[in-house]
C-alpha cells in the first residue's frame, strides 16, 4: 500500500475512532452533565435526567429517566425519549427527524386555591430582555418529523379553585403523529387514545398542520363521568350532581389562518344516565337518556344545526314558593348574589369614563351577532313533571306525565315556523294534547289543543280566598284551535268546543249543595281577544241550583263572598276605574236546558217556605250583546214533582228593559207550599188548593204591559195567623163571594206602567195577586164512600191508623187503601184529601226514644272516627252497647238541653243519675212539634205514594192537607183522617 494511502487510511480511522469516542462516550456524558446542571440551576423542584445516549452514525438520541419533582411525587417525568435525526437536515433547509418516541410520560397539571399553575412554578427563569419594537411575524422554524409516538402516557389534572376540588387522571395515554411539519401546507396524520380510571375513553384521529395551524379529523369521548368536571358547574350554579355520564363524537375542521375557523359535523352527544338535586337534597332532574345526533357547528357563521334530539324518561321537580318565586329561580338568584366581583385585571381592560371637560367616551361596541341554532327533529318520551304551587294557603300539586314532545324545524332566529306536538297526562285521569306551528319572530302560533278530563278541583285553592265554596268535582275537556298572530298588541283567537262534566259545588258555610250539573257543552266557541266571544251552542244537562233567603233577608249567594281587605278592594276599584277598554261583545247562538232542577227556600217566613223545581227542559235562542233582536225562550218543567210550568216568549237578556215578551204558565201547583206567604200577607194558612197561572209580560222601551190570569182550584184556608203584614180584609167572606159553582176562582189582572219611573214597582202587584188568590179560596164538603166497592162497607176508610211513632203502612192500612183506590176509580170526579196526623201522647215518647237512639249512634260514630276505629258506612248501622249509653248520655244532655245537670244529681247513684238524664232528654223531645209535624207529613206522604204507585191513582186527584197534631186512639195508635172533595 502506498505510504500516502496508508496515512490517509490511518487518519480516517483515527478520525472515525475519535468521532465514535466523542459521539458514543464523551458527548452524551457532557450533555447529560450540562442538562442536569441546568435543571439544578433553574428548576424549583428536585430534577434530574438519568441517562443520555447518542449514536453518531444513525444520529439517534435516547434519553432515559427524566424526573422533575420530589421523589415519588414527580410533576413531569418520562421513562424514555428517542429522537432520530436525519442527515438530509444539512441540505434540505429544515430540521428532519425520522422518528420521535416518548415512553410513559407523566405530567401533573395542578391549580392551587389562588389560581397558581404548578407547571409555571417549576423553573425560575432569568429576567427577560426588554421587548424590541414589534416586527412583522417571522416564518416558523423549519421542522419535519416523520413520526411521533407517545406510548403509555399518564396525565393528572387537579384544580383546587372550585369549592369541590377537581381531580382527573388519565392513564394509558397513546398518541401517534405522522409527517408533522412546520412547512407551509404540510399535514400530519394523528391518532390519540386515552382512558380514565372510571371507564372514560378519548379517541382522537385526524390531520394536523402547523403552518398555518389547522387540523381536521374526528374526536370521540366515551362514557366520561360528568362528576369529574361538575365542580366548575357547581361553582356557577348551585346544582348537586348525583350521577351523570356523557359521550361525545364529532368530525371537526379547525383553521387558524385568518382567525378561528372551527367546524363540527356528524356530532353526537349522549348523556345517560343523569340526575341532579338542590343543595338541600331535594331532587330537581332525573334522566335516563338524552341523545343529540346529526349535529353540525360553524364557529365563523355562529350557526349550530342539530339533526336529532332523543330523550327518554326525564323526571323534573319545580315549585312556586309562598313569596311567588320559583324554587329554580331562587337557586340561581342566590348563586348570583354569591358570585365574586370581577378581578381588577378584568376591570382594567374596561375604558375609563371621560373626565369632565375631557375627551368623550369611545363609541359603544356594536352588538354581537347572535348565534343561530336550528333543531331539525326532537322527540322526548315518557317525561314527568312534578309541579307545586305554595302561594295558596293549601299547596297545589300538579302532576304532568307521561309527557311526550315532538318538535321539528326549530330555528332560533325565529323567522320560520316550527312544528310542535305535545301529549301528556295531567293528574290521575286528565290529558292534554297540543299540535301545530309556532314562529318566534314575529311571534305567531297555530295550535290544535285538546284536553280530556282535567280535574277542576286543582282550582280549589285559588277559589277559597274569595268564596266559601268547595269544588267537589268537575272535569274539563276541550277541542280548541288557538291562533296567535301578534303580541303587541295581543291578537289571539280561540275556536272549538269545550265540555265540563260532573260539576259539583258545595256551600261550605251550610255544608249543602249550591250548584251542580251533569254536563255542560259549549259548541262553536270563537274568542277574539279584546273583541268578542261567540258560542254557537250551550247544552246544559241536569243542572241544579239552590237559592235561599235567610232570616235577615240576605241570600245564600251573598254570604258566600269572602270579605277582602280594604286595600285589595280599593286597588280593584281603582283598576276598574282606570280601565277604558270597551266591553267584550258576547254572542251565544242557543242555550239548551235538559232535565234541570232547583231548590228555593225563604227562612224569613214563619213557618219556613221551601219548594223545588224539577224536569226543566227547553231552549233559549240567540243572545247577542251587540244586537237588539230578542232571543226566543221555550222552557218547561215541574214544581214539586207534579205541577207543570212553561216559559215561552222572547227577551233581550243584555238589555231586558228594551224588549221582552214572556208568557209563563204554572199548572196544578200545590198551594200548601205557599202557606208561609199566605200567613204573612193574608193572615191565614192554606189548607188545600192548587194554582194555575198564565202570565204574559211585555216590555217595549221600558213600558210594561202585562196580562195575568190566575185560576185557583179547590182553595181552602186553614187557621188564622197573627201577622202584622196581613191585609185588613174579610178574607173568608171574599173567598165565598168569588168562588163559582165549580169551586174555582178565576182572575184577570192587567198591569201597565213605566219601568223607567223609579216610583213604579212590580213586586207590590205580585203580592196583590197572591192576596187575591187567598181571598178567592173555596172550601168543599166531605162525603164518605165506603160502600162503593165490595166489602168496603164494613171497613172504616175515613182514617188510616199508624203504630205509635211510625209512618209505615201495616197490612190493615194497605188493605184499606187498596179498597179506597178501587172506590176512587169508580168516581173519577172525586178527589181525596189526606190530613197527616200525629199525637204527642202516643208519638212523642217514641219519637223521643228514636231520636235518642240516633243520638247514641251519632255520638258513638264520631268517637270511633276520632279514635281511628273501623266504622260502617253510616251511623245508622251501629249497634250501641248498653254499657256505653250512660257515658254518651252525659254529653247528649249537655248538648241538647244546653245546660249542666243539677248539682244535686251528683249525690245520686249511677243508675239513678242515668235515669234522671234519660228522662230529661226524652222530655225535651217528647213535646217537639217539629218532630211530630214531620212524622205527620211522612204519614200523609206514605198514603199518597201508596195510592199513586200501588193504587194507580192519578196524583192530581190526591191532595195533602196541612198536618194535624191531634190525640191518639185508646190503644195508643194514631189515626190519619182522609177527606173527600171534588173539582
Amino acid at each position: 500500500m502506498p505510504k500516502g494511502l496508508r496515512r490517509a487510511a490511518t487518519a480516517l480511522l483515527s478520525a472515525l475512532g475519535l468521532y465514535s469516542l466523542i459521539g458514543f462516550l464523551i458527548l452524551p456524558g457532557v450533555a447529560l452533565r450540562i442538562a442536569n446542571q441546568q435543571l439544578e440551576n433553574y428548576a424549583t423542584q428536585p430534577a434530574r435526567l438519568d441517562r443520555l445516549q447518542l449514536n453518531p452514525f444513525t444520529l439517534e438520541v435516547d434519553a432515559w429517566g427524566l424526573h422533575l419533582g420530589e421523589p415519588g411525587k414527580e410533576q413531569v417525568a418520562f421513562e424514555h425519549l428517542a429522537v432520530n435525526l436525519q442527515i438530509d437536515s444539512l441540505w434540505s433547509g429544515a430540521l428532519h427527524l425520522a422518528d420521535v418516541t416518548l415512553v410513559k410520560p407523566h405530567t401533573e397539571v395542578r391549580f392551587s386555591k389562588d389560581g397558581t399553575l404548578n407547571l409555571a412554578q417549576l423553573f425560575k427563569l432569568p429576567p427577560s430582555e426588554p421587548k424590541p419594537k414589534p416586527e412583522e411575524p417571522s416564518e416558523p422554524f423549519p421542522l419535519r418529523i416523520d413520526r411521533i409516538e407517545l406510548a403509555g402516557g399518564n396525565l393528572l389534572f387537579q384544580d383546587l379553585r372550585p369549592q369541590d376540588p377537581i381531580d382527573i387522571h388519565y392513564d394509558n395515554l397513546n398518541l401517534e403523529l405522522h409527517n408533522l411539519s412546520t412547512l407551509p401546507d404540510d399535514n400530519a396524520d394523528m391518532t390519540l387514545v386515552a382512558t380514565g380510571p372510571a371507564g372514560g375513553r378519548i379517541d382522537w384521529s385526524g390531520e394536523l398542520s402547523l403552518s398555518p395551524i389547522s387540523s381536521n379529523g374526528s374526536l370521540k369521548i366515551t362514557n366520561e363521568p360528568m362528576q369529574a368536571f361538575w365542580p366548575y358547574v357547581r361553582d356557577a350554579l348551585p346544582l348537586v350532581l348525583e350521577k351523570g355520564v356523557v359521550s361525545l363524537e364529532a368530525d371537526y375542521q379547525l383553521n387558524l389562518r385568518d382567525g378561528t375557523d372551527l367546524r363540527l359535523s356528524n356530532a353526537q352527544v349522549k348523556v345517560a344516565p343523569f340526575a341532579m338535586k338542590a343543595p338541600d337534597g331535594k331532587p330537581l332532574v332525573k334522566l335516563d337518556s338524552l341523545e343529540v345526533s346529526e349535529t353540525s357547528l360553524d364557529l365563523a357563521k355562529q350557526k349550530v344545526v342539530i339533526g336529532k334530539v332523543r330523550g327518554q324518561k326525564l323526571e323534573a321537580w319545580a315549585a312556586r314558593e309562598a313569596d311567588g318565586e320559583l324554587d329554580w329561580q331562587k337557586l340561581f338568584a342566590g348563586e348570583a348574589k354569591q358570585t365574586p366581583k370581577r378581578a381588577p385585571a378584568a376591570e382594567a381592560n374596561e375604558p375609563e369614563p371621560a373626565k369632565e371637560g375631557g375627551e368623550p367616551k369611545p363609541a359603544a361596541k356594536p352588538e354581537a351577532k347572535p348565534w343561530q341554532v336550528q333543531v331539525k327533529d326532537v322527540q322526548l318520551r315518557d317525561y314527568h313533571a312534578h309541579l307545586v304551587d305554595r302561594v295558596p294557603s293549601e299547596a297545589v300539586n300538579v302532576e304532568l306525565g307521561p309527557l311526550n314532545l315532538d318538535m321539528q324545524n326549530f330555528d332560533s332566529m325565529g323567522t320560520s315556523p316550527f312544528s310542535l306536538k305535545l301529549d301528556t297526562a295531567v293528574g290521575k285521569q286528565g290529558s292534554l294534547q297540543a299540535e301545530g306551528q309556532v314562529q318566534l319572530s314575529p311571534t305567531t302560533a297555530n295550535l290544535k289543543v285538546a284536553t280530556r278530563s282535567i280535574d277542576m278541583r286543582v282550582a280549589q285553592a285559588y277559589i277559597s280566598p274569595f268564596v266559601h265554596l268547595e269544588l267537589r268535582s268537575g272535569l274539563l275537556s276541550s277541542d280548541l284551535d288557538v291562533a296567535l298572530t301578534a303580541t303587541e298588541p295581543l291578537a289571539l283567537r280561540v275556536q272549538g268546543k269545550a265540555q265540563v262534566t260532573q260539576l259539583h259545588t258545595l256551600d261550605t258555610l251550610k255544608d249543602r249543595d249550591l250548584l251542580r250539573w251533569k254536563q255542560l257543552n259549549l259548541g262553536g266557541i270563537d274568542y277574539r281577544h279584546g273583541e268578542r266571544l261567540d258560542i254557537e251552542r250551550v247544552d246544559l244537562q241536569q243542572p241544579y241550583a239552590r237559592f235561599v233567603i235567610n232570616e235577615d233577608l240576605t241570600t245564600n249567594v251573598n254570604e258566600l263572598i269572602v270579605k277582602q281587605p280594604a286595600g285589595n278592594a280599593s286597588q280593584a276599584n281603582s283598576s276598574a276605574a282606570a280601565s277604558t277598554d270597551k266591553p267584550l261583545a258576547i254572542r251565544i247562538g242557543e242555550v239548551s236546558l235538559k232535565d234541570g232542577s232547583a231548590n228555593f227556600a225563604d227562612f224569613s217566613l214563619r213557618p219556613n217556605f221551601a219548594t223545588a223545581v224539577q224536569q226543566l227542559n227547553g231552549r233559549i235562542g240567540t243572545l247577542d250583546s251587540t244586537s237588539s233582536k230578542p232571543a226566543p225562550v221555550d222552557i218547561s218543567g215541574k214544581v214539586d214533582r207534579y205541577a207543570p210550568v212553561t216559559i215561552k216568549g222572547s227577551l233581550t237578556p243584555f238589555d231586558p228593559m228594551q224588549s221582552l215578551d214572556i208568557a209563563t204558565q204554572f199548572k196544578q201547583v200545590e198551594l200548601t207550599t205557599l202557606t208561609p206567604y199566605s200567613g204573612k200577607f193574608a193572615g191565614y194558612r192554606i189548607r188545600k188548593g192548587r194554582l194555575n197561572l198564565d202570565l204574559h209580560y211585555r216590555i217595549n222601551n221600558g213600558k210594561l204591559n202585562a196580562e195575568n190570569k190566575v185560576l185557583v182550584e179547590q182553595l181552602q184556608l186553614g187557621e188564622k195567623v197573627d201577622s202584622p203584614d196581613a191585609v185588613d180584609l174579610p178574607i173568608r167572606l171574599a173567598v165565598a163571594l168569588l168562588k163559582d159553582t165549580q169551586g174555582r176562582i178565576s182572575l184577570e189582572l192587567p198591569l201597565q206602567g213605566d219601568l223607567n219611573d223609579p216610583q213604579f214597582s212590580v213586586m207590590p202587584i205580585v203580592w196583590q195577586t197572591l192576596r187575591n188568590l187567598v181571598l178567592r179560596t173555596a172550601q168543599a164538603p166531605f162525603k164518605f164512600i165506603g160502600g162503593l166497592v165490595s166489602g168496603g162497607s164494613n171497613m172504616d176508610l175515613s182514617t188510616i191508623v199508624f203504630a205509635p211513632g211510625s209512618a209505615e203502612l201495616d197490612d190493615q192500612a194497605r188493605k184499606a187503601l187498596d179498597t179506597l183506590a178501587s172506590a176512587l176509580k169508580e168516581r173519577p170526579a172525586l178527589r181525596l184529601e189526606i190530613e197527616g196526623s200525629s199525637a204527642q201522647s202516643s208519638d212523642g215518647p217514641l219519637l223521643a226514644e228514636k231520636r235518642l237512639e240516633r243520638e247514641y249512634q251519632d255520638y258513638l260514630y264520631r268517637i270511633m272516627q276520632r279514635r281511628g276505629d273501623k266504622v260502617p258506612a253510616s251511623a245508622e248501622e251501629l249497634t250501641v252497647p248498653e254499657d256505653e249509653k250512660a257515658p254518651l248520655l252525659e254529653g247528649i244532655y249537655r248538648a241538647r238541653l244546653k245546660q249542666q245537670p243539677p248539682a244535686e244529681w251528683a249525690k245520686l247513684s249511677d243508675e239513678e243519675r242515668t235515669a234522671k238524664l234519660h228522662a230529661a232528654v226524652l222530655a225535651s223531645w217528647s213535646d217537639s212539634r217539629g218532630l211530630q209535624r214531620q212524622l205527620a207529613q211522612e204519614r200523609a206522604a206514605a198514603i199518597k205514594a201508596y195510592l199513586v204507585d200501588s193504587g194507580k191513582l192519578a196524583d192530581e186527584r190526591i191532595y195533602l192537607l196541612d198536618v194535624n197534631l191531634g190525640q191518639a186512639e185508646a190503644d195508643g195508635r194514631v189515626a190519619t183522617p182522609l177527606h173527600l172533595g171534588s173539582e
